[in-house]
């Protein structure tokens, strides 16, 4: 039996060594065919949305790593990616030795090979960047610059290209950092050579004839990428895909007569710096810029043998094309980075509340910021903020409004900074003043389109002001106000009260607003400040010295003798926080001032508890009752407190009324 098992189990070990020489012998004459005839073995593997996101846009600039079309470009090459990182130049200088690979590839993964060496050489201060990292930056933009408009298809064919993207990208980021660069070197060395500048072979000259700086200044005193600034309290960064890198530029205070960016350098018993000269309006200090690097050459061969590049700044505001070698390109640009970089810097919020209770380094007079330079095709937005604020109180409404590309086109904004420590009727005399000195300077004939239809919107206490500039005050302030002092305005002591007083209580509405949207805006007065809070904030609140110097012997007079009424009482002016008040004699002599004609005006309301009817409720601040106006063309109640010009609803609504307005212009706009 042991016998029989032995030999059957060797039976069956022979019979699968013959099995394992057959497969064997099987396998090696298949294998001879494809040896012989170099065929390779392919597989194929199902990919997931991560892996089709990563394969198409990863490159160099989002993971660190050349993008898979660089890498099948080198491997179409004969060029082994591994020996690409030590220096990836030297792959870069490796393709042009390469026959057989169309341009248009060629240089789009020479770009990223230069980008990748760029990164290497840049490390973690770019503010001391190395001639050699320069260089790779201007070989990126150069191979970048080659592939646009030099290669083989225009832009425009390559239009919906994820390569063409990657490779713009390359250009604008290699840009930015060019620019960086040489700026900090220009502020510790100074420029050469003039407006041109020498980087090992390369010569880089500056061309301004397109741009100007905030204030017409010379040279910015700092530089900053937009792509580096990240904002708390901006809903949205609004910025416009294209070419070119986008920048913020930066000049001194001084050179635009900013009072917030002055306040912030003097000391605490500095004298007031901008009252020295300064002019009353100014443009923001910070401006958007977009910069390209031009490289010389009318064809590909040239571009890719210069070392000579321009570099040209552009103001998005005014420019969204550029003409390149033939090719109409977009202009990249971000409408909001300089705008929230300046509120960001700009000390608004201290100085405000310094100025409402008459402290050093306030203001104390009214200041017109133009958020863009002067245009005078576009029309002039005029927004008032209220009680101890600022710009800063439209942060997101201004952001939104310049976001909206229609709008942009059609607007500039400018935002009225005043100190409301001071009477409304002194700022409402001050501002109209100022808003005509203003355009006067830019259009002495008032012939452009700016100085036409002009829309103004006012907050709180500044749609109150709002209210009276587009109002007639006729004979009813003056003789309400000044009823109880007749008997000690005669002769030529009244002739002296009244001539001085002429600016301020007589009025007609500004002549260049046709719209008006006023939100929140107390024009009866409102019970809260006749409460203990108001009264005690009130007593904190100091008139502005100025208003004191300029009309200190009117209140003489009006007291009769040594600032001294008829009870022997100090006559003291009413501050803003008593104009506010429902019981204030001017807030109820100005409640029912007809407004202009002309004027189709608009309500935007805060509805705190949506329980209460809307004609019995408030805002938390101003009831219904006051911020409501008859005649108004629309009103819109948001539920909100106070602050409801910053809620989306009130932003959306102030869009759709300028969006009307636009509509109903009958003539030519950009």
């Amino acid at each position: 039996m042991a016998g029989t098992f032995a030999a059957g189990m060797q039976l069956a070990m022979s019979r699968m060594r013959a099995i394992r020489k057959t497969l064997s012998a099987l396998t090696a004459a298949m294998a001879l065919p494809m040896l012989l005839g170099g065929c390779a073995m392919v597989t194929v593997q199902s990919r997931g949305p991560g892996d089709y996101i990563a394969m198409t846009r990863g490159d160099v600039l989002s993971t660190g790593k050349l993008s898979q079309s660089g890498l099948e470009t080198l491997r179409v090459a004969g060029i082994e990616p591994k020996t690409c990182r030590p220096d990836s130049a030297v792959c870069a200088q490796q393709l042009d030795q390469v026959e057989g690979v169309a341009a248009e590839r060629r240089l789009a993964a020479q770009s990223e090979l230069w980008t990748a060496r760029a990164i290497a050489l840049t490390g973690k201060k770019p503010a001391q960047m190395s001639d050699a990292a320069l260089q790779a930056w201007l070989e990126a933009a150069r191979h970048a610059y080659a592939y646009l408009f030099f290669s083989e298809r225009s832009p425009g064919e390559r239009a919906f290209e994820d390569r063409q993207t990657q490779v713009r990208d390359y250009y604008n980021y290699a840009t930015q950092q060019v620019v960086a660069s040489l700026f900090a070197r220009s502020r510790t060395a100074g420029p050469q050579d003039g407006d041109s500048a020498r980087v090992g072979p390369w010569q880089v000259r500056v061309d301004l004839s397109a741009y100007r700086l905030p204030g017409g200044s010379n040279q910015p005193q700092a530089i900053v990428a937009a792509s580096s600034l990240r904002f708390d309290g901006l809903r949205s960064s609004y910025r416009r895909d294209g070419f070119g890198a986008e920048l913020v530029a930066e000049v001194s205070p001084e050179a635009v007569g900013d009072p917030a960016g002055l306040a912030l350098q003097q000391p605490a018993n500095g004298s007031p710096r901008w009252r020295r000269g300064q002019p009353s309006f100014s443009e923001m200090p910070y401006a958007p810029a977009t910069v390209l690097l031009k490289f010389e050459g009318a064809s590909l061969g040239e571009v890719l043998h210069t070392h000579a590049v321009t570099m040209v700044p552009y103001d998005p505001y005014r420019q969204d094309e550029v003409v390149l070698h033939g090719q109409r390109v977009p202009l990249a640009g971000n409408f909001t980075a300089a705008y929230g970089l300046w509120l960001a810097q700009s000390g608004f919020a201290a100085q405000s509340l310094r100025s409402m209770l008459g402290r050093e380094r306030g203001i104390d007079r009214a200041h017109l910021y133009l958020m863009q330079p002067y245009d005078p095709d576009r029309r002039i937005l005029l927004m008032l903020h209220g009680l101890a604020s600022s710009p800063e109180a439209w942060v997101n409404v201004a952001n939104e409004i310049m976001g909206d590309e229609a709008l942009r086109r059609h607007y500039q904004i400018w935002q009225v900074y005043y100190p409301t420590n001071a009477p409304i009727a002194f700022n409402r005399a001050e501002i109209q003043d100022l808003v005509a000195r203003t355009l006067h300077r830019f259009d002495p004939d008032g012939n452009a389109a700016a100085s036409r239809n002009m829309v103004l919107i006012g907050h709180s206490m500044g749609g109150v002001i709002g209210r009276l500039l587009v109002s007639s005050s006729g004979e009813a302030i003056w003789q309400s106000l000044l009823a109880e002092h007749r008997t000690r305005l005669q002769g030529e002591r009244g002739e002296h009260v009244r001539r001085k007083l002429e600016p301020v209580l007589h009025f007609q509405p500004l002549p260049q607003v046709d719209r008006a949207i006023f939100i929140a805006a107390p024009h009866r007065g409102t019970p809260r400040a006749e409460g203990g809070l108001g009264r005690f904030v009130g007593r904190l609140v100091r008139l502005p010295a100025t208003l004191l110097e300029r009309f200190g012997d009117v209140l003489q007079d009006l007291s009769g003798q040594d600032q001294q009424g008829g009870d022997g009482t100090r006559f003291v002016p009413p501050t803003s926080i008593d104009n506010l008040r429902d019981t204030d004699p001017f807030i109820r002599a100005t409640a029912d001032l007809p407004i202009s004609r002309r004027v189709r005006y608009h309500t935007i309301v805060g509805h705190r508890d949506p329980s209460v009817p809307l004609a019995e409720s408030d805002d938390g601040l101003v009831p219904y009752r006051s911020a409501h106006l008859d005649g108004a063309e629309s009103e819109k109640a948001i539920v909100s407190w106070h602050s409801v010009q910053e809620t989306p609803q009130a932003i959306l609504e102030i869009r759709r009324i300028l969006h009307e307005q636009m509509r109903s212009d009958a003539g030519p706009w950009p």
